[in-house]
């Protein structure tokens, strides 16, 4: 490079000299001209490609297609009342093969009017403007208030085959979302990269990591709207990074494919995504247990002292998860015979032990002629190829492999039959990993082709969603095979994997930088229509403290997927490994998440319904609070629609929580109550982790039990919290394993606290299964002013005084670390029988 003041010199500009028209005849300045701008556009079309100006447009069912005087197509399509799919293509074709979005556009009164300068697509919600003249659009309420806007310049255009739609920022625009990416939980000011990624060990601030969830929402002004772009390849999304002006998001290559999303809280847009790209399936139950893995259990005789160990220290779990050491030399769907001799006796002895068992599974099938999943894969043509028809091939853990094309739906229905010899030695956990996919030298080349369904594509365009597509194959498969609820887990997915599987973040390490960014992902992922979402408890590389280890487990108590999990080489991490406190600490936990499991299976009902997450981000419900959003809060979430979580590291005895809204919020250790919109301080010795429950709720809990194959007795516990709003919570029932439920075979009881009523209403139950419980204590928390009866079904009923928190009952439950069990404060309590009609208590 040449020194700086040479560079000056050659680049310096001279001064403009005064135009003459002696020098120039006016043809040959209209020559000039003509010649200049070609030029110019020459060098934009070479640069970046706009999407040009409105040239025509056609109507199309639900909306319409307008072509460009640059040869680029735009669709816009009326889905919903509150969602729009934008399409662009430069390509005059249409790519509309989609795996992601399971919605098809509903019958909306949608009006559309050509106003000679633009086009609007109106609804009920929403007014959508395309400016003809360059195309671009804006979308407003139904109140005529801005809601997102293309940046006027640039609009959607291409760099080659890269194609980026530039968004124009609006003041003190916050942006929230993505997925599984780490920082904070406003992501304005940074960029991330979707390429799913095999990250051994990856640093707290690391990106990509494992999933690719391009959905997104922006927040301002007291409004809210969401975009979710339905593209595969590489992509960008870049937030105002290095620049003031827009918001972006790219993909290496196909169409410009996104759907705005428009409505009033952020619950709202979720509830739209999820209806655009699917919701969870009911899990069985025993998947919300605790599972217990490490890498790797072996031989059985371990195996089966962990289950033994587990019951003899009366510490509940429901599963045991063996990782890659099951296998004969790491090939998938078999058992090493010296390890494991008899896997159907082992199962069969865990399930008496009240525990189900879980495999790892990693897509790649050994190149080995006699191995039946080779040969029949061979035979079936279900491998991915190169362009001349070979089989690709890479090494992985059995050596050198191929791999399934899982976007072929006769592949997956390969993987299927596969799983049926899992099935039948009495595994019913489904672990996918290595499906980034993930391969020695981390570099699958992109002309590797797959087949989209007879569409065919490279690897470019199937990365992102090969993960996503295995957990589709072992879902369906695992389903048939069972015949029952299976349980799947990913590492690598696309938006859509919650139709299919639980994710957990990945190889994390055993720090508490690691712990709290845990819970960060847990609670962007919630927002992007995961709720069955965990980390690996305890961290996976490095070996944690016995500090780390219990704090945790203890925030593990409160996510969705609960595991505990360490790598290979690694101190033991089993919940009594690390010593008396650390094991009284880590019982406390899992048993107080054993007792609110009606109140967690009910709560993933709820996600099973409209896409509500488990953990659930502060900016659900709190997204105008410009306090959520600060560092010293943004690792705090409500778990459910009641219990706020606060988290803290495991170096740290003092919490600063912040608790929002104008309502009463309660310690759930003691019922002290706190007044709602300001920050305390609240004391988190390693034995307790902060907990709160907001006024107005409702949580029912169960007495304790080793498994969630255990039945509870046979009264339900109703814990009600007094406050200056109410609530409604739905309780819900079911079988916990066979898909009854899918035909009726459940029970949903919606239960409403009144407090302007001053009552309880228990509506009557829906459904045909017969409930666990046939009574129901009802604990009033903060109900100061009960006198000592109530009135219940227009009978008088007398209440009973006692001591009672929601954990005070615990007799061993020692938050302060002092000997003593937890303090309860005084509550009113009453019993009744548990039917099926509707019932009103009045006070």
């Amino acid at each position: 490079m040449a020194p700086i003041s040479q560079a000056k010199k050659r680049h310096k500009i001279q001064p403009e000299k005064p135009y003459s028209n002696t020098r120039l005849t006016m043809k040959k300045q209209l020559l000039f001209l003509l010649l200049a701008c070609a030029c110019l556009s020459g060098r934009a079309q070479g640069l970046n490609k706009s999407t040009g100006n409105y040239q025509s447009h056609t109507p199309e069912p639900n909306g319409l297609q307008i072509k460009t005087d640059n040869g680029v197509m735009v669709r816009a399509i009326v889905y919903s009342a509150n969602v729009i799919r934008l399409r662009y293509s430069n390509t005059q074709t249409w790519d509309d093969l989609s795996f992601s979005v399971i919605a098809e556009p509903q019958k909306t009164k949608a009006d559309i009017k050509d106003e000679g300068s633009k086009i609007t697509l109106s609804t009920d919600s929403l007014r959508l403007e395309i400016n003809k003249n360059p195309v671009r659009v804006r979308l407003f309420d139904n109140k005529g208030k801005l809601v997102n806007e293309d940046e006027a310049a640039f609009g959607t255009s291409w760099l080659g085959t890269q194609v980026t739609t530039y968004k124009h920022l609006q003041p003190d625009e916050r942006f929230i979302g993505l997925g599984e990416k780490t920082g904070p939980l406003d992501r304005k000011g940074e960029s991330y990269t979707n390429w799913n990624t095999d990250y051994f060990g990856y640093p707290a601030g690391a990106d990509p990591i494992y999933q690719s969830l391009p959905f997104y929402m922006g927040i301002h002004h007291n409004m809210s709207y969401g975009i979710f772009m339905d593209n595969s390849f590489r992509s960008v999304f870049n937030f105002g990074a290095s620049n003031d002006r827009f918001a972006s998001m790219s993909a290496d290559d196909g169409e410009m494919n996104y759907y705005l999303i428009s409505h009033n809280s952020v619950a709202k847009i979720i509830e739209s995504y999820t209806w655009l790209t699917g919701r969870m399936p009911l899990p069985p139950m025993w998947a919300l247990g605790l599972q217990q893995c490490r890498y790797s259990y072996y031989p059985e005789a371990r195996v089966m002292n962990i289950a033994q160990t587990y019951r003899a220290k009366g510490i509940p779990a429901d599963a045991i998860v063996l990782d890659i050491h099951y296998m004969d030399k790491y090939k998938i769907f078999s058992w090493d015979a010296e390890r494991f001799p008899k896997p159907k006796l082992m199962t069969d002895n865990l399930r008496k032990l009240g525990f189900h068992t879980v495999v790892i599974h990693d897509p790649g099938i050994k190149v080995q002629p006699g191995y039946k999943p080779y040969d029949d894969g061979v035979a079936k043509n279900v491998f991915a190829k190169y362009p001349d028809g070979t089989n690709f091939t890479a090494q992985v853990w059995p050596g050198w492999c191929h791999f399934p094309d899982f976007t072929k739906a006769s592949t997956r229905d390969w993987w299927g039959e596969q799983m049926k010899a899992n099935a039948a030695d009495g595994i019913d956990g489904f672990w996918n990993d290595m499906n980034e996919p993930a391969s020695w030298g981390q570099r699958i080349p992109d002309l590797v082709e797959f087949d989209f369904e007879g569409k065919k594509g490279t690897h470019r365009k199937a990365h992102n969603i090969y993960g996503f597509l295995m957990s589709k194959a072992s879902y369906e498969g695992g389903r048939k095979a069972l015949g029952k609820r299976p349980f799947v887990l990913t590492r690598a997915g696309f938006c859509g994997v919650q139709r299919y599987s639980a994710v957990w973040t990945g190889d994390n390490q055993s720090t508490d930088d690691h712990m709290m960014s845990g819970v960060r992902l847990l609670n962007s992922m919630g927002l992007t229509g995961l709720s069955f979402t965990g980390m690996d408890v305890g961290g996976f590389t490095g070996g944690a403290s016995k500090e780390l280890f219990a704090r945790w487990v203890s925030i593990g108590a409160f996510s969705p997927f609960f595991r505990i999990h360490t790598a290979i080489d690694t101190k033991e991490a089993d919940p009594w490994s690390f010593g008396e406190r650390v094991e009284a600490i880590n019982k406390n936990y899992i048993c107080l998440r054993y007792r609110l499991m009606p109140y967690l299976y009910s709560t993933f009902y709820e996600s099973s319904q409209n896409g509500m997450p488990i953990n659930r981000s502060m900016a659900l419900n709190y997204t105008h609070d410009h306090k959520i959003y600060d560092w010293k809060y943004l690792h705090q979430y409500m778990f459910g629609q009641s219990i706020l979580v606060a988290p803290l590291e495991s170096n740290k005895e003092l919490a600063r929580v912040y608790l929002p809204d104008d309502n009463t919020w309660y310690d759930m250790y003691d019922d002290r109550s706190f007044t709602g919109k300001q920050e305390i301080i609240a004391e988190a010795p390693l034995e307790k982790l902060p907990l709160f429950v907001r006024g107005g709720s409702i949580i029912p809990m169960q007495h304790l039990v080793m498994s969630t194959s255990e039945t509870p007795k046979d009264t339900l516990l109703l814990h009600v919290y007094k406050g200056k709003a109410g609530s409604t919570f739905v309780h819900y029932e079911d079988d916990g394993e066979s898909f009854n439920n899918e035909k009726g075979g459940f029970l949903k009881r919606a239960i409403t606290l009144n407090p302007a009523g001053k009552t309880l209403t228990f509506e009557a139950a829906e459904g045909s299964f017969k409930s666990r419980y046939n009574h129901v204590k009802v604990i009033f928390h903060g109900f100061t002013e009960l006198k000592d009866q109530i009135t219940a079904a227009g009978s008088k009923v007398k209440l009973k005084q006692e001591r009672y928190a929601l954990v005070g009952d615990m007799p061993n439950f020692d938050p302060q670390g002092t000997g003593k069990s937890a303090a309860a404060a005084p509550a009113y309590t009453a019993v009744f029988n548990n039917g099926n009609g509707k019932m009103v208590l009045s006070w």
